[in-house]
């Protein structure tokens, strides 16, 4: 994520991605398909199947649907699961303009409409939230539920008793891993090492992949470029009326992964980061009292990417969820 809170987790993965090799197939079984959103614009949608209730998963700032190959065929037992990237990222087009957080949602309404996807439950991860607090804002009839994985900051809900966004931004400007050294970068493993030992936590190979240049010698290349980081930041809007069945899980406090302890100056980190999970708390207590029937689930000691680092927790919580679904579930008058 690099977006609002724990920049720190990710922000070395747009400073180096792993670049596709020759002959390299993504296991994650899904297909993937292309869906016109807009003129000139298509977005990525990949889907793994299943039956039963419709879930689409919506990824943090700076990912790709691909985050989810490990995640969503845990899901397709009882849910038919499909995943979103986003304009600005990955194989979706990259327009110089439309990052609003309206315009996202917007986007993401056109691939249920062009998929025939009858109010699904929306599963965001970190600025995720902006999207499915836009729909469920305005078009809360689109939406069965929708379920914040650590996703429910000031982005995506902001009714002034929380921590807002700029509070956000501000706490973690500069809390930052470092980046990989030469030696991490000679191979696709050793980046994936690298990450791992340095996070605490392994992204599907794919996610990599998926944000680079490709090079033909299959060795590790440029991040691809694009607009969408500081456009979806300048974009966000503030939402403080959700109207469908929510669950917010949010991690506090945080496992940002070994890094820290090698921080040049750790004091300095662990000072800043004790803030943020201050700001944690005060948003996880809002966005409690402010959404009517809201569910708000509080995981000690997990990753950002909660879905990887407590996968056990975060799918009994979901599933529970929207077990609890009426099958007309939806809007709130």
């Amino acid at each position: 994520m690099r977006s609002t809170i724990l920049i720190a987790t990710v922000a070395a993965l747009g400073a180096f991605v792993a670049a596709a090799q020759p002959g390299w197939h993504d296991p994650s079984p899904h297909t993937v398909r292309f869906v016109t959103v807009a003129p000139d614009v298509r977005l990525e949608v990949l889907d793994w199947g299943g039956t039963g209730r419709p879930v689409v998963l919506l990824a943090g700032l700076g990912n790709t649907a691909h985050v989810f190959d490990d995640f969503a065929p845990k899901l397709t037992s009882e849910y038919h699961v499909y995943g979103v990237t986003r304009r600005g990222y990955g194989a979706s087009g990259a327009p110089a303009s439309g990052y609003e957080s309206d315009r996202l949602g917007d986007d993401v309404l056109a691939v249920l409409d062009e998929l025939k996807i009858n109010r699904p439950v929306l599963v965001g991860h970190s600025f995720g939230g902006a999207e499915l607090s836009s729909i469920a804002t305005r078009h809360p009839e689109r939406a069965a539920g929708v379920v914040y994985l650590d996703a429910a900051y000031g982005y995506a809900f902001d009714n002034g008793k929380g921590a807002s966004f700029e509070q956000m931004m501000k706490t973690t400007a500069g809390v930052n891993a470092p980046p990989p050294g030469p030696e991490d970068i000679v191979s696709f493993d050793t980046v994936r090492a690298w990450y791992s030992r340095t996070n605490g936590i392994s992204l599907p190979e794919a996610e990599f992949r998926a944000l680079a240049v490709p090079l033909p010698d299959g060795k590790p290349g440029p991040p691809r470029e694009s607009p969408g980081n500081a456009a979806i930041l300048a974009g966000v809007q503030k939402y403080s009326a959700i109207r469908v069945p929510a669950l917010a899980i949010f991690a506090t406090p945080h496992d940002m992964g070994s890094w820290v302890d090698r921080a040049p100056d750790p004091s300095k980190v662990r000072e800043a980061l004790a803030q943020t999970e201050s700001l944690v708390t005060l948003q996880a207590k809002a966005f409690e009292e402010g959404v009517p029937g809201a569910r708000v689930v509080r995981l000690e000691r997990a990753h950002h990417y909660v879905f990887l680092s407590n996968e056990p927790d975060v799918l009994r919580e979901l599933h529970a969820f929207i077990a609890g679904l009426r099958l007309d579930a939806g809007a709130r008058p």
